[in-house]
């Protein structure tokens, strides 16, 4: 079913919205959920949550790209839930990836970090831009999707070692930009 019709169930309140929202992207949403928080039933929880959060948004809201927009709630509610059981120590694949980041991405919360995390935000945007199709996209699926090397490898029919090779050189380049910026690490 297209996302319009998807849409047009949402707004008549036909419960078949959730039906058929878990039908398209059901398996999308579980895979970010998954990549996140790695615990089967914590990610049934999240999904549900997401289609709970679509249900009471859609109308009035009315998301031009419904996939993505699903893919941005079902990720926070998973980060949110992370942060939550992060104190137990629960989580090991989430950490991996804000490790990896942590070198290139600074994380300092105050006034003046608001503003830079906006200049961080255009700079990536550009560097991003900047990027092959491929490049960016195995830059999203990891650090936005948080998907495995593993799964990441198999897709790019290359090894996880390769595949890490090519993401810290992908991380040292966006690292220089951002010094070469006057972002300050």
């Amino acid at each position: 079913m297209e996302d319009s019709e998807i849409m047009k169930l949402y707004f008549a309140r036909d419960e078949a919205a959730i039906q058929e929202t878990a039908s398209k992207y059901g398996a999308f949403c579980h895979g970010i959920a998954y990549n996140i928080l790695a615990i089967r039933e914590d990610c049934e929880e999240c999904v549900n949550d997401t289609y709970l959060k679509a249900w009471d948004t859609i109308p009035p809201q009315q998301p031009d790209h419904f996939g993505a927009w699903l893919g941005k709630v079902v990720r926070n509610i998973a980060l949110n839930l992370w942060k939550k059981n992060h104190r137990q120590k629960r989580y090991v694949g989430m950490e991996q990836l804000l490790d990896e980041l942590a070198e290139c991405i600074p994380s300092h919360v105050n006034v003046e970090s608001e503003i830079a995390a906006a200049e961080i935000t255009a700079i990536l945007n550009q560097w991003l831009s900047s990027l092959p199709k491929d490049e960016r996209i195995l830059f999203v699926r990891r650090y936005w999707n948080g998907d495995t090397l593993k799964n990441l490898a198999k897709r790019y029919h290359t090894t996880p070692t390769e595949l890490a090779n090519r993401m810290f050189r992908m991380r040292n380049d966006l690292k220089n930009v951002l010094e070469r910026e006057g972002i300050l690490l």
